[in-house]
Order: structure tokens, then C-alpha cells, then sequence
């Protein structure tokens, strides 16, 4: 059961992952995305040593990398390590789903192989998962086609414990991006290469167009090469087959094409606004059966001769994997493990999206405001100000923009009353709730706090499994009987949260004895029927107040509610 700062600790985690990833974007050349690796795992992932060891041409494998001891790293990096003493290390210890811990009971062996290490002595775990300085975690990485690039070593967690799921997790996806980004450089290295030779001399560029073509065609990513300037500006002149598998499409079919053709509506602006030269961008593109694929844009500007027409070169990588990874690992931080239900930091979001400091009821409107900040000023005849001065224009606007209002800005006015904008004309739709729990006609946003009456009973007898799997039911039937955009949140325990919006006191109250009902039938567990009843209090979100504020008003009416019945009608619903 995850507790309530898991989440702030996981994003604060997930934001640093995700800034170390975008530094391995940053690198230019091979040597730079290899120590860019090594030190975003220092920085970003908790660990004080990291090397990355490079297969070769020839297969074994260099430290090509360190980061975190200057002694360590003059020490090893530039050694090499056969390719078989390391093939049987990754093949020994612990398989952590694609990562390999050997600890040091099993690492004595290995001490006299010649993969180059930097180990030392040390005492025997007093706990468990106690580090131990002769401790072993690598995680290889693989190229798109399976074989592998290299092996990523870290030791040394600073504090001082083995990883537990959340850390494995993160090391793998990092040596998944980092994989990603050594192919890139490498690929780039190439390009590179290739734009190098297109640029000799003509007896050279026959040769130089060949091994462009051969990079292009066989680049294990989407290239495309596209028109620059003129009517066709940006259509498709030619694709390679990655890029034609990944959208599902024949060449022949894309070059009817464009990438804003192809891009998702709401990735219009960021393929727009991505510049031709160095440009990059993540967007969707759509594929030949409708769906989307997110990708990684990056453009060159290449020229077919010395002083020839220009194209723009554009390297379409496949990123919808990690797209998926950054999602799961975004809802596993707002969401409950248990019941997949938004969690009490969601909850809290949400509800607070929807308030503001100030209450509906002392917002001056738009014309009071007005009246406000012109009232006494010469010239607040009806006419536009500054006309008889002859410094406005055509419609009443003077020329120097905002020092009309001596610096200020001409929307700021002194009559409005303090808010979430600098002035009146703020676009937010105060929340305001009925004033009695008599239905007036008022709409708001109610919050419905859920107490499961019983549920500790059933805990106590028949054990967390019978628990859990009553929540997880409980929490099915909540959102089954909501509309489809209202929340339905488990605060912790056997308590949840229902946000529904738009509705009248007496809809708060139907919806209350409906979520009621639909609780009370029992609810069979292993063969076992279980039942448990259900109090709920109906509070109501309003500007002015807080998020926690209107959670706390929603909990007291319903241990009003709760005391209100007896315990035999309470566990009756």
C-alpha cells in the first residue's frame, strides 16, 4: 500500500530522470552522449560510481566512461574486458527484468577475470539489502535490432541500500534511453560523415551520394527528405523503409504527402513552430489505420550540390515506448496502487484546479471596475481620452502602449479587486455552492466524502486479502455509478472522495443514497459474501476556500451523518 508522500517522492524522481534524459538529447559527438550517461547517473539516479563499458569492433568491451572518483576513473577507463568474461557475468547472480545484480557471495569468482573493476573489501551486510562494496549491478543495453551496445556498471547507491523496485525501474529506463542515444550519436557521427563527402569535390560525388544512400535507406530509424521554399514547400521527396514501416505507408503514398499531413491536430503548432536547421520536436504522426505514433523530429538542412537546390533531412525516431513509460509512471504517482483510482495529491489537484483565492461574491464585474479606475480622470466624458490631446488614434488608443497609464498595464486597474490576474478579465468560472442544503436552484460542485461502515471488521476476521479485494470492488461500483466526468478518488483506508459537478442539493443527495445503495449488496470474496454499508457527507467546493477546507467541511457531514444512525442500520447502508 503506497502512503501519501510515495507520490511526491516518485515525481520528484520522475522529474530528475526525466531532465538527465533530456541531457543525453543535448550531447553532439559519441564521446560527449557516453559521459553525459555516465554522469546523469551520478546526478540524476543516486548512485556515487557509474562507468559505461562500449562493445568494439571486435567485440570485447572498453571502459569508454566514468563518472564519480577520479582515481577509479584514471584507473580503469581505456581498459578492456573480454567479450566472453562478460558475457558470463550477465549471465550469473539475480535477473532484475533485464538488469543483472551478482552479489558478493557469488563475486568472489569473478575476481580474477579481466573485466576491469574498481571493488574493494569490506564488511559483511548488517541488514538485507545492505550494499556491499563487492556487489555487482550492470545494466546492458541493447540496439533496436537485439545486439548489444554496451553494459552500464553503477555501484556505491548512496544510501547505501540495494535498489528496491522503484530504482530498478528507473536504471532500466535510463539504460534504455542511453542506448537510444549512443545509436543516435552514432548515427549522427555518420550523417555527419555523409553530409562531409557530399560537400568534396565532383570527382568525389558520385562516391559521397552513395554512402549518403546507404545511410539513409539502412538507418535503423525514419529518415525522410523533404522540399524546401517554393509552393511544395516541406512535401515528401523520399523516405527509407524504417520510416515506411513505422507509418504503415508505401513510399509511392508518401510523397503525396507532408509532415503536417501526417501530424496529430493538436501537434500542429509544435511541428510549425520546429525550426528547418537543428530543429526538434515530439509529436504524433498518424499511421495508414488511423492510429498515432509518437516520434522524435530532428531536422538538417542538406544541399544536392556546392551551390545547388537545398532539402531538409529529417530523422523521425520511434519514442512511443517511452511516451508509454512516461505515462505508467506519471499515473502510478497520481493514482492508487490498490484500486487504480486517483490518489489523495489527484484529488487535491483537481479540486484546486477548480478554486480560486477570492469568493464569487466580491468579484466587482467588468463595469464597476471600469467605473472604478476612470472615475475622476479628465476627459471621462464619454469620449475616448486623449482625443482632444491629439496623442490617440484612430479608435482611442495612444501610441505608447501602456505608459498611457503612467507604466502600468491598461488592463490593470485601480477599482479591481485583488485576484487571480492582474485584472477584471480573468477567464476563471468561479465555483460557488447552494446556499442551504434546501434546493434553490444553485449548481455547484459537490463533494461526496465515502466512510465504509464495517469494513475493519472485515479486515480484522478475515485478513487484508478479503480487505483489499473489497475495496477494489467498492471502488467499481463508485465509478460505475457516476457520470462520466466526475472524479472518484480513494483518499486512503476505506475512505473515498466523489467530485460531481453541476448539480443542485437534491441531486447531491440522490446521488449519495444511489452510491449508498449500490454499496450495500453483498460482495462475494473467495467464496465468502461480505458486506459492508456506507455514511456519506455532501460538502461543497467554493472559491475562497481551499482544497483541503472543502475535504474537511465534506468529512465532518459525514460523521454527522455516521453518528446520526445506529451501528446495525449504518452496516445496513
Amino acid at each position: 500500500m503506497e502512503t501519501e508522500s510515495e507520490p511526491y517522492v516518485r515525481l520528484a524522481t520522475l522529474r530528475q530522470l526525466h531532465r538527465v534524459v533530456a541531457e543525453l538529447n543535448t550531447a553532439r559527438s559519441l564521446a560527449d552522449t557516453l559521459q553525459t550517461v555516465v554522469d546523469g547517473i551520478v546526478v540524476g539516479l543516486g548512485y556515487e560510481l557509474a562507468c559505461v563499458n562500449l562493445v568494439r569492433p571486435d567485440g570485447d568491451l572498453v571502459v569508454a566512461a566514468f563518472a564519480g572518483d577520479p582515481a577509479a576513473e584514471a584507473l580503469i577507463t581505456g581498459r578492456v574486458g573480454s567479450r566472453a568474461s562478460w558475457e558470463r557475468r550477465l549471465t550469473m547472480g539475480e535477473n532484475w527484468d533485464g538488469l543483472r545484480f551478482i552479489p558478493h557471495t557469488e563475486g568472489w569468482v569473478l575476481m580474477e577475470d579481466d573485466v576491469p573493476q574498481w571493488h574493494t573489501d569490506g564488511p559483511d551486510p548488517r541488514f538485507e539489502d545492505e550494499w556491499h562494496p563487492e556487489d555487482r549491478l550492470y545494466a546492458p543495453m541493447y540496439a533496436s535490432g537485439g545486439e548489444l551496445l554496451g553494459v552500464i556498471s553503477v555501484d556505491r547507491p548512496r544510501n547505501g541500500r540495494r535498489p528496491g523496485a522503484w530504482g530498478r525501474e528507473a536504471l532500466q529506463m535510463y539504460a534504455f534511453q542511453a542506448a537510444i542515444a549512443i545509436s543516435n550519436a552514432r548515427l549522427r557521427a555518420n550523417m555527419q560523415r555523409a553530409l562531409v563527402r557530399l560537400e568534396r569535390e565532383q570527382q568525389a560525388l558520385r562516391a559521397s551520394e552513395e554512402s549518403f544512400r546507404q545511410a539513409f535507406e539502412y538507418a535503423p530509424s525514419g529518415m525522410a527528405i523533404a522540399e524546401m521554399g517554393g509552393d511544395q514547400h516541406g512535401r515528401l521527396l523520399r523516405t527509407n523503409d524504417a520510416l515506411c514501416r513505422l507509418l504503415g505507408r508505401p513510399a509511392s503514398v508518401l510523397r503525396r504527402y507532408s509532415f503536417s499531413d501526417l501530424v496529430h491536430p493538436e501537434d500542429i503548432g509544435t511541428l510549425l513552430r520546429t525550426s528547418a536547421e537543428g530543429g526538434r520536436a515530439e509529436l504524433r504522426l498518424g499511421r495508414r489505420d488511423g492510429t498515432y505514433v509518437w516520434v522524435s523530429l530532428r531536422n538538417s538542412v542538406v544541399a544536392d550540390a556546392a551551390d545547388g537546390p537545398r532539402f531538409l533531412l529529417t530523422h523521425v525516431e520511434d519514442i512511443e515506448e517511452r511516451k508509454r513509460h512516461e505515462l505508467q509512471l506519471a499515473h502510478r504517482a497520481s493514482h492508487d496502487s490498490l484500486t487504480g483510482l486517483p490518489n489523495s495529491a489527484e484529488l487535491r489537484a483537481r479540486l484546486g484546479a477548480r478554486l480560486c483565492r477570492r469568493p464569487q461574491s466580491v468579484r466587482a464585474s467588468a463595469i464597476e471596475a471600469l467605473d472604478a479606475a476612470f472615475e475622476g480622470r479628465d476627459g471621462y466624458d464619454g469620449h475616448p481620452v486623449g482625443a482632444e490631446a491629439g496623442g490617440a488614434g484612430e479608435h482611442g488608443f495612444h501610441a505608447d502602449g501602456p505608459d498611457r497609464f503612467n507604466g502600468a498595464d491598461p488592463f490593470d486597474f485601480p477599482g479591481a479587486p485583488p485576484g487571480p490576474s492582474d485584472g477584471p478579465y480573468d477567464h476563471h468560472v468561479h465555483t460557488v455552492a447552494p446556499a442551504t442544503d434546501i434546493d434553490d436552484g444553485t449548481k455547484g460542485l459537490a463533494v461526496l466524502f465515502c466512510d465504509l461502515d464495517g469494513f475493519k471488521s472485515i479486515n480484522d476476521r478475515f485478513g487484508h486479502h478479503t480487505g483489499d479485494a473489497v475495496l477494489i470492488e467498492v471502488a467499481r461500483r463508485l465509478t460505475t455509478g457516476v457520470r462520466d466526468g466526475d472524479t472518484v478518488a480513494r483518499l486512503g483506508g476505506d475512505e473515498f472522495v466523489v467530485l460531481a459537478d453541476g448539480l443542485g442539493a437534491a441531486d447531491a443527495a440522490d446521488l449519495a443514497v444511489r452510491l449508498r445503495n449500490a454499496i450495500i449488496p453483498p460482495i462475494r470474496v473467495d467464496g465468502r459474501a461480505v458486506r459492508v454499508g456506507a455514511s456519506f457527507g455532501i460538502g461543497w467546493a467554493s472559491c475562497g476556500m481551499s482544497a483541503d477546507e472543502v475535504l474537511r467541511s465534506a468529512d465532518q457531514r459525514m460523521y454527522i451523518e455516521k453518528r446520526s444512525r445506529s451501528k446495525a442500520h449504518r452496516r445496513a447502508g
